[in-house]
This record gives structure tokens, C-alpha cells and sequence, in this order.
């Protein structure tokens, strides 16, 4: 006899680096869990549609500005089901009509926390590593540490996409690399690379609706214009820079810590400073609104 599948839409709602989860009833299917909100799609009902009436009658609040997170399919022991996901961002004036229990956590609580199975996918995308390591030798991914990414800086070229093609599934996880490059990959290595980097070029030139859904993206951003269109075309990260001046780039005009600290306060996605980080700087980064950093020499 054929498992049941039913459609559910599911509303990723995010406010400055934290995400709205709740809790499921032991009733419910998949039972004492946490949850983020959402529920079926009815009949002739778009799911888009149905994500949007679902968070006004679970949550409160009424949004409009949707972006496609992904689509998974996930099969039980009872049914299957069908999520269709969504993200956007809650403004600072609609907190306060968010209704009980929803409650916020930030990224890296997300994964203590008791999700379904079919959960699972969309926690590894919220959740970003606080380190980035940006290089052009692909060999530098064997000294990241576990709570870092590399960013492969590299144009495209025939030889490195077959260098890339010997990498596993598993360091490909560990990978982003740029919109040009990543067109390139086959469908496997597309699906396994961590995500997307995005110049700031490439990003004025998109629109909302342009970015894949399923994949993360990272932006290069240099200022309020930049950051404004990371978030308008649904841009999963930014990386900020330049924060401090570099050897790699000494005539640049640097934003310091403290002009840092008034752009990332506009952001409600992981910001990762930029531009003559050291190691150390992490702690210093978050307490200037970082979620992590990024840089060349530092790891």
C-alpha cells in the first residue's frame, strides 16, 4: 500500500541572526519536536500562499517580502511529505506582535535543538561556520578546522575545474566558490558546494527571483547599497569589507570597526567582516556585530 504525501509550506522567518522555532505537541505528527512554522497547503492552494497564511495565523504577523529557501522531499515510515520553504525577514516593528511560544535562537543554537529528520537540510543552511578562509590553492582545505569554510577565490579556469573534480563530496561541503565557477560544476559537485560567492558586480546585476533556490549564497558588500540588495534578492550571508587596511589591498578605504559596527547593525543576515583579520579578532568582530570572519592570511 502507497505511503500519503501531503504538501507542506514552511515559513523561515529571521531577524537579526536568529530564527523563529517552536514546539511541537506530542499529538502531532513528529511529536515533541521543534518546529519552525507553517502547515499544509490546501486544495488549489499555491504554497507560497499557504506559507503566508500560515505565519499570519501561527505567528501574527503579516509579510509579504518571501524569498524561495528550498523544496525538500522526505519520506517516513507513515508518509511523505513535501516541504516547500520560504525565508524572509521580521522587522523590528512586528516583534512584538509575534504570539506565544515562538521563540528566537540564534544559529548556533539551531543545532541542539530536537528538529525532524526532514528538518535536517534546512538547519545545515541556516547554520554558517564563524570562520572563512579565502585562498586560490585548493590544497588549503586540508588545514581548515571544523568550524571553518574556504572560500576558493579562482576564476574558472579549465584546469581548475579538474582540479576541483578530484575533490569528495565531503570537502566540497566545505567549499564555496564564485556564481562563474559554480556554473560550471556538474549537478553533483553544484549540489554538494557549501555555497555560492556572489562579487559585489554580480549581485547589483540580479533580481529578486534570479538567485537558485535550494543553494546559499555569500555577497561581497562595500557599503549600504550593496548590503540593501544582498537582502532585497535573498543572499543567505554577506562578507563586509574592507574593515581594517591589508597588505593586500593598502590603498583601499577602510571602514574601521565603528562605521563596521553602524552597516552591520542594518543587517539580519551572518555578517562576516573582511579586510586584515587576524585569528583573535573573531570575539572582537561579534562584539562589532559580526556573525564571524574572513580573510587571506589569518588561518
Amino acid at each position: 500500500m502507497s505511503k500519503p504525501t501531503i504538501h507542506i509550506a514552511i515559513g523561515i522567518l529571521l531577524h537579526q541572526d536568529k530564527v523563529l522555532v517552536g514546539w511541537r505537541e506530542a499529538k502531532q505528527h513528529q511529536g515533541n519536536k521543534h518546529e519552525f512554522p507553517g502547515g499544509k497547503v490546501e486544495e488549489a492552494e499555491s504554497p507560497l500562499a499557504a506559507c503566508r497564511r500560515e505565519i499570519y495565523e501561527e505567528v501574527g504577523i503579516e509579510l509579504q517580502d518571501w524569498h524561495a529557501f528550498d523544496v525538500i522531499r522526505h519520506e517516513y515510515d507513515d508518509v511523505i511529505v513535501n516541504l516547500h520553504l520560504f525565508h524572509a525577514i521580521v522587522p523590528t516593528a512586528l516583534l512584538n506582535e509575534i504570539q506565544q511560544p515562538w521563540t528566537w535562537y540564534s544559529r548556533d543554537e539551531l543545532l541542539s535543538l530536537n528538529f525532524p529528520k526532514a528538518n535536517q537540510a534546512m538547519i545545515k543552511r541556516l547554520y554558517w561556520e564563524h570562520q572563512i578562509k579565502i585562498s586560490d590553492q585548493l590544497s588549503a582545505l586540508e588545514q581548515l578546522h571544523l568550524d571553518q569554510l574556504m572560500y576558493w577565490r579562482v576564476e574558472g579556469t579549465q584546469a581548475q575545474i579538474i582540479e576541483i573534480s578530484n575533490l569528495s563530496v565531503e570537502k566540497l561541503s566545505k567549499l564555496i566558490v564564485n556564481i562563474d565557477l559554480y556554473q560550471q560544476l556538474n549537478s553533483i559537485q553544484q549540489q554538494a558546494i557549501s555555497a555560492i560567492h556572489l562579487k559585489q558586480s554580480q549581485l547589483l546585476s540580479l533580481m529578486q527571483g534570479d538567485l537558485i533556490s535550494g543553494k546559499r549564497y555569500i555577497a561581497a558588500c562595500h557599503d549600504l547599497v550593496s548590503i540593501n540588495q544582498a537582502q532585497k534578492i535573498g543572499c543567505d550571508a554577506i562578507l563586509l569589507s574592507p574593515v581594517v587596511a591589508t597588505e593586500t589591498h593598502p590603498d583601499a578605504r577602510v571602514l574601521g570597526w565603528e562605521q563596521f559596527k553602524v552597516l552591520a547593525s542594518q543587517v539580519e543576515i551572518p555578517v562576516f567582516a573582511l579586510g586584515g583579520m587576524q585569528a583573535g579578532d573573531l570575539m572582537t568582530a561579534q562584539q562589532q556585530g559580526a556573525y564571524g570572519i574572513a580573510g587571506i592570511r589569518f588561518i
